[in-house]
């Protein structure tokens, strides 16, 4: 274990950035998965929708980078395009 204060204060605040990384990391997946489950070209849309929102929503706060989130978003468009196909 740390003595020093700042030590101290830096595994502090890991605990919370992790915790928080966590939530995210789990909110995106379950906003992918909820567009792949998807069963009608509708609930598809609407899944895809709030994905795209939410993955753009990650970059402005830095969780994610602006690539990454092209090529997830560009993937999903591209399952909901062949599901109404």
């Amino acid at each position: 274990m740390a003595n020093h204060k700042s030590a101290l204060k830096r595994i502090r605040q890991t605990k919370v950035k992790t915790e928080r990384n966590r939530y995210y990391r789990t909110r995106i997946k379950n906003v992918v998965k909820a567009v792949t489950n998807a069963t009608s070209k509708d609930e598809a849309q609407a899944a895809f929708k709030e994905a795209n929102k939410y993955l753009h929503k990650m970059v402005t706060k830095g969780i994610m980078k602006k690539q990454t989130v092209s090529r997830k978003v560009s993937r999903l468009s591209a399952f909901v395009k062949k599901i109404e196909a």
